[in-house]
Parts: C-alpha cells; sequence; structure tokens
C-alpha cells in the first residue's frame, strides 16, 4: 500500500504539472520561469554547498551555496513574471517580496502578480506604470505567497512523505519505478530539477533521482543519434541538458520517453544497490546528478553506481531504438508500392 500510494501521489503530482503547462495561460512560460530558478538556487546550492564547500573545504563557496539556496522562492517568483513577458522590475518587485518562501509558493505569487503587473505595465502612462506596478504588485505578492505555503507545504510534503516510505518498503521497486518516471521528466519540458525541489526528496529517492538523470542522458544520446534526429551538437547538447532540445524531444515523444524510462529504470537500480544518498533536494539533472552524490557517500559507491547507470542508459538506448528501427522498417515495408508503368 505504501508503495501504490507513493507511486499514485507523484503521478498524480506530475499529472497536475503537464496539465499547468500545456493548457493553462502561458503555462510553458511559467514552467520554463520554475525550471530557471531551480537552476538558479538548487543548482548552485548543490555544486557550492555540498561539493566545492563541504567536499572541497572552500568556506565562501558554501556559504555562497546556502544563499542561493534559501532564494529560491524569490528566484521563482522573478523568473516566472519576467518569463512570461512582464518587465524585470515587475519580476525583482514580486521576488523581494516573497523573501522567505519557498519555491512553489514563490511560483504561485509570480504566476498571479504577471497579469496584475502585466495589467498595469500596459494601462498606465509610462514612470506612473513602474511605481503604481512595484506599490501594488509587492502586497498581491506577499499575501499569495504567504496563503499558498502553508497548504503547498503540507500537500507535497505528503507526497514526499509518501516517496520516501515506498522508498525505504520497496527500494528495489521504487528504483524503477522513481528512476524511470524522473528521467521521462528530466527528459521532457517539465523539470526533474524544479519536481524534486518541490517534493523536497532527500536520502535514496533523491539518490535515485540524480543517477537515473546521468544514466538516461546518455540513452538520450544514444537515441537521437541512432534515430537520427539531429547532428552532434544535439547529441551533446541533449546528454548535458535535455530541456535544450525540447522541440526535437516533443516531436518524437514515445521513441524518447519509451527509451528514457528504462535507461533511467536501470539507472536506479544501481542507485540502490549502493545505497546512494542525495540531500540535496532539486539535483535531478544530469550535471548536478552527476556531481552532488559524492557530497553525502563514499566516492567508490557513486562511481560504482555511475558505471551501472553509463551502462544501463547505454544498453536502454541500444535496445530501445533496434525497436524502433525495426517498427520504422516493417512500417515502411507495409506500405503500397506505386504501380510501375508498363
Amino acid at each position: 500500500m505504501e508503495l501504490l500510494k507513493g507511486v499514485t501521489l507523484l503521478l498524480i503530482t506530475l499529472s497536475l504539472f503537464s496539465l499547468f503547462s500545456a493548457y493553462m495561460p502561458r503555462g510553458r512560460a511559467a514552467m520554463g520561469g520554475l525550471a530557471n530558478a531551480a537552476v538558479a538556487s538548487f543548482l548552485v546550492e548543490a555544486v557550492h554547498s555540498y561539493i566545492t564547500g563541504d567536499f572541497m573545504g572552500i568556506a565562501f563557496l558554501k556559504e555562497t551555496g546556502l544563499a542561493a539556496g534559501s532564494m529560491g522562492g524569490p528566484a521563482a517568483a522573478m523568473l516566472v513574471i519576467i518569463g512570461m513577458g512582464a518587465s524585470p522590475v515587475m519580476g525583482a518587485v514580486a521576488g523581494v517580496a516573497v523573501a522567505g518562501q519557498g519555491i512553489l509558493p514563490g511560483f504561485i505569487a509570480g504566476y498571479a502578480c504577471f497579469f496584475v503587473a502585466k495589467t498595469l505595465e500596459d494601462k498606465l502612462p509610462e514612470g506612473v506604470n513602474v511605481i503604481a506596478g512595484a506599490l501594488i504588485t509587492a502586497p498581491i505578492a506577499y499575501l499569495v505567497a504567504s496563503w499558498s505555503a502553508p497548504v503547498v507545504n503540507e500537500t507535497l510534503g505528503v507526497v514526499g512523505l509518501a516517496i520516501s516510505e515506498a522508498t525505504k518498503q520497496s527500494p528495489y521497486v521504487m528504483g524503477i519505478v522513481l528512476g524511470g518516471i524522473i528521467k521521462i521528466v528530466c527528459t521532457s519540458p517539465l523539470s526533474s530539477m524544479a519536481l524534486t525541489a518541490i517534493l523536497g526528496l532527500t536520502g535514496l529517492p533523491m539518490g535515485i533521482a540524480a543517477i537515473a538523470c546521468v544514466g538516461g542522458s546518455f540513452t538520450n544520446g544514444i537515441v537521437l543519434k541512432r534515430l537520427n534526429l539531429g547532428n552532434n551538437g544535439n547529441v551533446a547538447a541533449i546528454m548535458l541538458e535535455p530541456l535544450t532540445q525540447a522541440p526535437i524531444v516533443t516531436a518524437n515523444a514515445l521513441k524518447f520517453y519509451s527509451c528514457n524510462f528504462f535507461g533511467g529504470a536501470l539507472a536506479g537500480l544501481g542507485a540502490v544497490y549502493f545505497g546512494i544518498i542525495n540531500n540535496a533536494p532539486g539535483t535531478a539533472a544530469p550535471i548536478p546528478g552527476l556531481l552532488a552524490p559524492f557530497a553525502f557517500n563514499d566516492p567508490m559507491n557513486v562511481i560504482g553506481a555511475l558505471v551501472v547507470a553509463v551502462i544501463g542508459g547505454t544498453v536502454a538506448g541500444f535496445v530501445g531504438t533496434q525497436i524502433h528501427l525495426k517498427v520504422r522498417g516493417a512500417m515502411k515495408a507495409a506500405e503500397p508500392q506505386p504501380a510501375l508503368n508498363s
């Protein structure tokens, strides 16, 4: 039941974000701002607080990482408003007003304030719109973030706890399921960094997510290369950051996602076998997923998990593309041939 509960809540959360991105006004732009906020805050925190700070012992970089990690909410409010098309000033106003809030309350405040800020920008005279926009947008951002934070934090806390409990009781099953799902999210236009940060995943679940993103990057490179979906530059880009190749991925979603699930699942099994924990939420992406686990585990265990992830991701890519190539060949063979002129 814990396994079923954890997987169900994860899929519901993922579905809500997908629906928001697809159907809400400027939803995709807003989700892009949320992903950028995760990079600006949690990626910097993961690398500088845990790697160059704790692991390498550079004190000022540790402080830099902690400072960045505490600004997820302001970064989300600011980058969502800017990404949706309002002025940077209005983004900064909303971001400053939600200081101390988490990334999702900041996201909600930024999305709500965009429509207010954009209306004031368009309707009021130049100069007046900046002053009025700042004075009106700031309290709205503060109230929206403050009111939404308790509900959001409690709800997502339940989801994160359910995933953690399911992983404790059925680690290898969750290695497959969580690894496969997170890698699909990592490759999709959604952000796996934002999702795992919002859920507050830590420990083994976050370790599975991080290692899965590393293994799945090799799956992505092989799929793109073997199916002739782009050039070598596209291959390198999708392996480093899948979001950079979103148009190619969305145009060939079944090919990528079907292979990704198995690549992420095999990598997730490696993470469970080597007991990889990761207490840096929001590091579910190829580069931070590669680095962050070294801060919390024996380096040899991390290297072992990464080797399994690379092998698993590569095997999934080759086997998956071989199936897709055979299906493509069979479909071409089944097409009616043009009649020859006598």
